[in-house]
């Protein structure tokens, strides 16, 4: 039964902070005095439900929506051809998908999310930071993909009712949108939000869906057009119109784009594999993202290029061509209607998935006594949907829109780091109970690993000037040596901050912070239910998560096992 709040509550939520507190809850691993919720804990087995054919849902029906579609418009228009589109595609997701895998075995093995287990490699605080960073640019592209899609509700209630053309504009043109697009977002927006609250762990019902709906109306366009046109158009037959060197930077400036893209997902697809039924599974991802991305951007070359020849210009958003079947009847309409509703599942579907759980996990780590992820998906709705005025954006901040482009350049490190921290540097092996413990081994120096704040720093510094260049180009002079290196922002930030905290940590170890095993919280040989066999012979359980009730039941041996982590980690110090 769900809860419903009574009137008493109401009020008071009214008029008291205190009243939106959430109920204490004991957590399986956090110690007592550490204010946590359900939703930061480790995941239990009975929700990690997550196969090998979700993850292949999962980016099929990420990767198909109209940003996708419309990418290899931007490698186009910028002077290369079809030839080149493809590989920039394929390699600039491979590029991220490298990133999606390290990082998604982490929360596939340890079933946490990424705003707790950053805090391995850059400290229990300056954790904060990286969550901060990623929420921020969570909730902006959630509301700007809304803005972005509120054209699909535009033409579904056109293809319903064609007098919905004829509403006048009383909003005024400085606030940038009209009257029509306004009830158009609202409607997105509202529509949306019951959406954006399905569990993570039932989201596979949505996956299966838009699976249906995105794919087939994608291919139907394109046969639709493709008939029409009569062939794909002459696209195929642009040649390039650069060479030499601007050509390389060129090529290289598309592909950081196409990966700075899936820049948010590289950090925070823990958030996701947490709930891996297996931790071999997400390895998928590596092959089968480029696979379907690629194959989206082909169908959005195709179909632009015959609308070519049936309108007499490219049209590079599907919504363009779906709008021009509005005027052929009562066919026609229908035709669009279902089309926009498609396109409009797509849109949702990404928004929840890349934007609206990130922000959620976020938030819930940064306000555990008032945010878990139902709420903290609600308060990403509103910030990103109305308080940052997407719409306005859209309209009329280009140079706030350049910056929030160019964020990959922060993000990247973040990335970097956390991958080289769980696969160099720890060799895989993390103390679980202490990342959730202000005082554990993962406390560095006041709650700040230095050597990932300079690495961070260096990674990101040389690439400042060219993101203040993208901003404002007229008023930033610099070199075009950093003009170049700024091209390829995400690959660079990406590696150097490999380079750089695997240096620091070797010469300068953190040996408080290293253990010579995975500590999960819980005894093996007690409560495993799937034990995996390391290399060195040792055994680590992958599954015992599952076990997170009898934690709770067992509370008073909650402090008995931080102070075992406590004295293996001096005790490892010692030796």
């Amino acid at each position: 039964m769900k809860y419903i709040p009574s009137g008493s509550t109401v009020r008071k939520r009214l008029t008291t902070v205190k009243a939106w507190e959430l109920p204490k809850q004991t957590s399986a691993l956090a110690p007592p005095d550490v204010w946590t919720n359900a939703d930061m804990d480790p995941v239990p087995i009975e929700n990690q439900t997550w196969t090998i054919w979700t993850w292949m849902a999962y980016w099929a029906t990420d990767t198909i929506n109209l940003g996708t579609w419309e990418t290899a418009s931007s490698v186009i228009a910028v002077g290369l051809n079809w030839h080149d589109a493809i590989p920039v595609m394929v390699v600039g997701t491979f590029c991220v998908a490298v990133p999606m895998v390290l990082n998604g075995a982490i929360g596939a093995r340890l079933h946490i999310p990424f705003s707790v287990i950053i805090r391995s490699s850059f400290g229990y605080y300056l954790a904060y930071f990286c969550i901060v960073s990623r929420s921020i640019l969570a909730m902006f592209w959630l509301g700007i993909q809304g803005a972005n899609g509120a054209q699909c509700i535009t033409i579904m209630l056109l293809a319903w009712a064609p007098s919905y053309a004829n509403i006048p504009n009383t909003i005024p043109e400085s606030a940038g949108i009209t009257t029509q697009g306004m009830i158009s977002y609202f409607l997105f927006w509202i529509i949306q939000l019951p959406l954006l609250l399905i569990p993570p762990t039932k989201l596979r019902y949505l996956f299966a869906v838009k699976l249906i709906a995105a794919p087939v109306t994608a291919v139907a366009t394109l046969g639709w057009i493709v008939h029409k046109a009569g062939g794909s158009g002459e696209l195929f037959n642009l040649p390039e119109t650069v060479s030499g060197s601007t050509k390389a930077f060129l090529w290289l400036s598309c592909m950081s784009s196409v990966t700075g893209s899936w820049a948010t997902l590289a950090c925070n697809i823990p958030d996701f594999s947490r709930y891996a039924r297996k931790s071999e599974g997400q390895y998928i991802q590596l092959p089968f993202l480029p696979l379907i991305f690629t194959a989206c951007g082909v169908l959005g070359i195709v179909t632009t290029s015959a609308s070519y020849v049936l309108y007499g210009s490219y049209l590079w958003n599907p919504l363009d061509i779906v709008t021009k079947w509005l005027d052929s009847g009562a066919g026609g309409r229908a035709a669009a209607f279902f089309a926009a509703l498609s396109w409009y599942i797509a849109q949702v579907g990404t928004n929840i998935t890349a934007n609206s759980i990130s922000a959620a996990n976020d938030l819930t780590v940064m306000f555990p006594r008032f945010v878990n992820i139902r709420r903290g998906c609600i308060i990403a709705a509103v910030i990103g949907g109305w308080v940052i005025v997407p719409w306005k954006i859209l309209s009329s901040a280009e140079t706030f829109l350049a910056f929030m482009g160019g964020y990959a350049v922060f993000l990247a490190p973040i990335a970097g780091i956390l991958a080289s921290d769980y696969w160099l540097v720890k060799k895989q092996n993390i103390d679980v109970p202490a990342l959730y413990d202000p005082y554990g081994r993962y406390r560095y120096y006041g709650g700040v690993n230095w050597r990932a704040a300079a690495a961070f720093l260096i990674a990101v510094g040389p690439l400042l000037p060219g993101l203040a260049y993208s901003i404002s180009p007229s008023t930033t002079f610099i070199s075009q040596g950093v003009i170049n290196l700024y091209s390829f922002d995400w690959l660079y930030g990406f590696v150097v901050s490999i380079v750089l905290y695997v240096g620091l940590s070797k010469v300068f170890p953190a040996k408080e912070s290293l253990t010579s095993r995975t500590i999960f919280g819980l005894e093996p040989e007690e409560y495993a239910s799937d034990i995996e066999r390391k290399g060195d012979g040792s055994s680590v359980d992958d599954k015992n998560f599952g076990d997170v009730g009898a934690v709770d039941i067992l509370g008073e041996r909650r402090e008995s096992i931080r102070r075992e982590s406590i004295r293996r980690a001096s005790e490892e110090i010692k030796y």
